[in-house]
């Protein structure tokens, strides 16, 4: 069963802490768990109730840490086990919840069981525990099936048999570096499982579940349809090339580094075989056992999964508590589209009982700003949406950073760390710009967040007027704003109830109130200046203007009732 509406997590404010970029505690320009705990009291200063921490775990790094070679160990880059019970020790008693990233679809090529598996035989019990297939075609020559990695080219690697001879293939949804599990085997849910009692038993109040609509394959691994988005073109010589190339295995079982891998959000399509199997779901019961065992801990999928009634059968009462519904971060910004947006989301997440989960943003996605266009109007749009998606009933998640309106800022070639850059052969930049580190205080680079002189990603001097200093002494801020924010979402009585009501509004604009609270939420997105419905003004994400509302901006109010 769903936890009642009262649990912490239905309406909780979440920050997403992106670990590589928050803060530097030890000054190698690397973002660490001890920055983590350094900077908790920023986090409750804003108001946040749950932080939600990307991978630290053991790992080469291919994919950012997406990439995990040992899922029960820090990586020595971030610190250690004890930085992380002190973590746990320090939010706890701040009154904040932790929880943290698991990734169930695949591991690194350097994990130990897939070491183990490349110098076996096709079927042995160490292989079992991937996707190793024969190949098709003359001489298995060929992919298993026409699948597509995410990361462009084939799914599908080949490695040496035993006798140094081309072998078998196996599956890797996302880089070549990431095998895919095979979640037929009983092993695979019981480390699972193991490894989330590892981080419940440290004090983890919960897993954010990465690709949580993956793992499960339908049985047989059949080709994707030929006219479906998932079978991508010149998938065949794309494999030709892959089958001269196993560098990547070579390496695993070597022991050496790996080639970067290349990391970016999933997109789903009707029919595409390698998501959203129906298997999936007893996966996620077999999860949500073990996190029940833990009162109060609880569970969040990524799942891109377009279709609302698929994307709630992940929210059924035995599955996850919640999912990220990553409609806003795919709607423009008209009213329609962002009303629909929201429609979808709240309508997918009532039809099973659960809480819904808002973003307008992540570590893998454009920034509000940037995406709304960038300069004065991107700012003027994030702030309009990031007021309203408060008011919005269930739970927020704010990805660092983005409290403070910080726009994209393009990398110099030279800096570039995303492996897409070197991947594309220096056609696609990658998602640098979106990871920068936080610009935390002081005039100049890399303004407080590490110690030393130079940074991971660089700081880039265009965040000097939006440091966390010079927001906090700013009234008007976009810092301030999300800080208002917060607190009427936690002090106001009318930020209650889940039922959203909507209201006639002019051309180019929306409004709703939720009941039976009484708050009221308007988004002009129109062509000028718009009156407000009556009611007694809270907050606005920017100046009223001869008591009229701007374009591209957003106010909350009482209200006592709907009109057409």
């Amino acid at each position: 069963m769903h936890q009642g509406s009262d649990s912490w997590w239905t309406t909780a404010v979440g920050y997403q802490v992106y670990i590589r970029s928050f803060a530097d505690s030890d000054g190698d320009g690397v973002g660490d768990l001890r920055g983590i705990t350094e900077h908790l009291g920023y986090l409750e200063l804003i108001g946040i109730q749950v932080v939600w921490i990307t991978p630290f775990y053991r790992s080469p790094m291919a994919d950012a840490g997406y990439d995990v070679s040992d899922p029960r160990e820090v990586d020595p880059a971030f610190g250690t086990l004890q930085d992380f019970d002190e973590l746990i020790a320090e939010a706890h008693g701040r009154g904040l919840k932790v929880i943290v990233d698991v990734v169930p679809n695949h591991t690194s090529e350097q994990h130990r069981w897939f070491r183990d598996a490349l110098p076996t035989a096709p079927g042995s019990p160490e292989r079992a525990r991937y996707l190793f297939r024969d190949g098709a075609g003359d001489g298995g020559d060929a992919p298993p099936n026409n699948w597509a990695s995410v990361f462009g080219g084939p799914a599908w690697h080949r490695v040496p048999g035993p006798d140094g001879a081309p072998g078998q293939w196996y599956l890797h949804i996302f880089a070549p570096e990431q095998p895919d599990l095979d979640w037929t085997n009983a092993e695979v849910a019981d480390d699972l499982h193991a490894t989330l009692r590892f981080w419940l038993d440290r004090g983890a109040d919960g897993f954010r579940i990465d690709v949580a609509h993956g793992m499960a394959k339908p049985p047989g691994l059949p080709d994707a349809p030929e006219d479906s988005a998932a079978a991508f073109d010149q998938v065949q010589a794309a494999a030709d090339s892959a089958a001269a190339d196993s560098a990547a295995a070579d390496h695993a079982a070597a022991g050496s580094d790996a080639e970067p891998g290349h990391g970016v959000v999933p997109s789903t399509v009707d029919e595409d075989p390698r998501f959203d199997d129906d298997g999936v779901h007893e996966i996620h019961r077999g999860i949500r056992k073990v996190v029940d065992e833990y009162p109060d801990a609880v569970t969040v999928g990524e799942v891109w999964v377009s279709e609302p009634e698929r994307f709630a059968a992940y929210l059924r009462p035995d599955e996850l508590h919640q999912a990220f519904d990553f409609s806003l971060i795919e709607s423009e910004f008209t009213a329609a589209a962002l009303q629909q947006a929201i429609e979808k989301t709240l309508t997918s997440a009532a039809s099973v009982g659960a809480s819904p989960v808002w973003t307008l943003s992540n570590h893998d996605v454009a920034r509000p700003v940037t995406r709304f266009g960038g300069g004065e109007r991107g700012l003027l749009r994030a702030r309009a949406l990031l007021l309203l998606e408060l008011a919005l009933p269930g739970s927020v998640y704010l990805y660092n950073g983005e409290e403070l309106g910080l726009p994209d800022v393009e990398v110099p070639d030279d800096r570039l760390q995303d492996p897409t850059w070197e991947r594309s052969g220096h056609t696609e930049r990658g998602r640098d710009a979106i990871r920068l580190p936080m610009p935390w205080e002081g005039q100049e680079p890399p303004f407080g967040f590490s110690s030393g002189p130079s940074t991971w990603l660089p700081s880039p001097q265009e965040y000097a007027p939006l440091t966390v200093e010079r927001q906090l002494d700013d009234p008007h801020s976009t810092l301030n704003l999300v800080r208002a924010a917060i607190e009427l979402r936690a002090e106001h009585p009318a930020f209650s109830g889940s039922t959203v009501s909507w209201y006639g509004a002019p051309e180019g604009c929306f409004a709703f109130r939720r009941d039976p609270g009484g708050l009221a939420g308007v988004l002009n997105a129109g062509d000028g200046p718009v009156p407000l419905p009556p009611g007694e003004i809270l907050l606005t994400s920017t100046p009223l203007v001869d008591g009229l509302l701007p374009v591209d901006s957003s106010a909350l109010f009482l209200a006592s009732a709907p009109t057409d």
